[in-house]
């Protein structure tokens, strides 16, 4: 008995511990000493990393320098378009992934002025900026949606959208191994109303973010400005040779505050003290793996282009090409409904039934009556499908639903172009049907500019998706769908079972406009800024960028 209790005991300190700290495990000895020589380092930042940098503040530049690091920051007004003026999370895109973002990030890397109230001391070592530190300011802790909700294409300010655009953005990262990005995490609110999801959205970019998109490059790394500023024993901190990530106060609201949601001088003073040493780490960990070619990603061993590049100009993508046969773990395909009125769609890879290989994409969907629910993926930089006559997959019906649409998209996040095909199940079987729609088929639709056009761009599809509406009668079912490829002009259907499925009794004619769908209201939110002084958030919804079966939109980008 005596014995019984002492294990239980022993469990009980050991989850516990478990459940307040969180230490990460070093697979060698990390390397908290500066850089030997200067190390030019620049800030992306708003009212909240001016403070912090400020000498009669935060005193971080003053630290900076004594570390050996030449700091150089952006402000309101700074850049191309005042860019400066955009730092909240779903701005990272336009930073990172968007059209202007060669010119941009060139102008980031060469940036040597000071916009904030701190004074350099050390000398400009020269060339270009090799430390890219980036941080959103406080009203981006009032995350909507759940603690746990996954990666959501969208803009607005919710946790799913956030998990979305860092998970964007990291593919930028990942053409430049030659430059260290930070991501600092953004200080917490004193209103607690939202305060669990910011907590669970800073869990997982400090946990799981890196882990959850198999990133090996050490040249991205978080630090988590925003546990430190929850409680005077919360840290984020290198200590006695490892790092220490402890939450040991279950708050997750400012406990420095000023006279609003701004980090007080003591909050910010405790924070330099634990991210220097943290910097040295995560600067001496990418210096060990730092390529000596200044731009990698045009060197042989590095063949990916510049994403802003790539959205300019598409790769070709040859007739007859696969673009998702779901062997591999994509999981870039995501479900979304229409959470107002509880629709739901599981969508995942799934390896109980394939029309070749192992796996195919499984749609299990119960859209509520006059509602909608989507599956989609977008492509990290746009395809040229031109060569080609159209698209063709493999569809499996296992539960009849009514409709079904495929979509494509072109053009960047914010400013898309949506294109459908409707399509009605064929009759439930065990077999699997392959379906052919040519480019000229789709058709943009009602609820965007120049509803009804037909669609003329493949040579610029920056998406795909299936979309399911439903009417009065709802669409409840479950289908698949395999082998996502283009088709030649005189190719044709590999198991033609059926030749296409039909849209109201009628089969399916090359240009044949698809029936009309009740058009969904547009969602209207005021455009109003937030929290003056910090942050450039506008929470407006972009829209219902494909309604009825199409997935909601927002103005952002990954």
């Amino acid at each position: 008995m005596k014995r019984t209790r002492l294990f239980l005991i022993s469990i009980f300190i050991a989850l516990t511990i478990s459940a307040t700290s969180f230490i990460r495990p070093q697979a060698q000895a990390e390397n908290p000493n500066p850089p030997g020589t200067p190390v030019r380092l620049i800030f992306i930042h708003h009212s909240t990393g001016e403070n912090w940098l400020n000498d009669d503040n935060g005193g971080l530049a003053r630290a900076l320098q004594e570390n050996n690091y030449f700091p150089s920051d952006t402000n309101y007004g700074w850049g191309q378009d005042a860019i400066g003026d955009r730092t909240d999370i779903p701005n990272w895109t336009e930073w990172f992934r968007g059209a202007n973002t060669e010119q941009i990030m060139q102008a980031v890397f060469s940036e040597a002025e000071v916009h904030s109230l701190f004074t350099r001391s050390i000398a400009n070592p020269g060339g270009e900026n090799q430390i890219v530190l980036i941080k959103s300011c406080f009203p981006n802790s009032a995350l909507e949606g759940s603690p746990n909700d996954g990666s959501t294409p969208g803009s607005d300010l919710t946790v799913g959208n956030a998990k979305y655009t860092y998970n964007k953005i990291l593919q930028y990262f990942k053409t430049r191994p030659d430059k260290l990005f930070v991501v600092i995490t953004a200080p917490p609110l004193t209103d607690p109303s939202l305060s669990a999801n910011a907590r669970a959205f800073n869990q997982w970019l400090v946990n799981d973010w890196l882990r959850e998109n198999n990133y090996t490059l050490s040249n991205v790394a978080v630090f988590d400005f925003y546990n430190i500023l929850t409680s005077p024993n919360n840290h984020h901190r290198f200590t006695n040779g490892a790092i220490e990530h402890i939450i040991k106060e279950n708050r997750n609201t400012e406990f420095y505050p000023s006279e609003d949601d701004h980090p007080s001088r003591q909050g910010n003073q405790k924070a330099t003290q634990e991210f220097l040493p943290m910097l040295n780490i995560f600067f001496n960990r990418w210096k060990d793996s730092v390529p000596t070619q200044a731009n990698p990603q045009l060197q042989n061993n590095h063949p990916t282009a510049e994403i802003a590049q790539n959205e300019q100009s598409s790769p070709e993508v040859a007739a007859g090409s696969v673009l998702f046969d779901f062997e591999s773990d994509q999981s870039s395909w995501e479900g979304s409904a229409d959470e107002a009125v509880k629709s739901t769609i599981i969508c995942l890879p799934d390896s109980s039934g394939a029309a070749s290989g192992s796996r195919s994409l499984r749609m299990e969907l119960n859209v509520l009556a006059n509602s909608w629910a989507t599956c989609s993926s977008f492509f990290d930089a746009p395809r040229d499908l031109s060569s080609s006559k159209g698209v063709q997959f493999m569809l499996h019906v296992e539960k009849p639903g009514n409709i079904l649409h495929m979509d494509i998209f072109t053009g960047p996040d914010g400013d898309r172009a949506t294109y459908a095909k409707e399509l009605t199940y064929p009759d439930a079987s065990s077999k699997w049907i392959s379906v052919q729609i040519k480019w000229d088929d789709f058709k943009r639709v009602e609820w965007e500019a120049n509803g009804g056009t037909v669609f003329n761009h493949p040579e610029q599809i920056t998406g795909l998706a299936f979309g399911f509406p439903a009417g009065e009668e709802g669409n409840k079912g479950i289908i698949r769908v395999d082998d996502i490829k283009t088709y030649s002009n005189g190719s044709t259907a590999e198991k033609p079972v059926q030749a296409q499925p039909t849209v109201k009794g009628q089969q399916v004619e090359g240009n044949e406009q698809p029936a009309q769908e009740k058009q969904p209201p547009e969602a209207k939110t005021e455009s109003r800024r937030l929290f003056p002084f910090c942050g450039s958030i506008a929470l407006v919804p972009f829209g219902l960028l494909i309604a009825g079966g199409l997935k909601k939109a927002r103005s952002k980008q990954f």
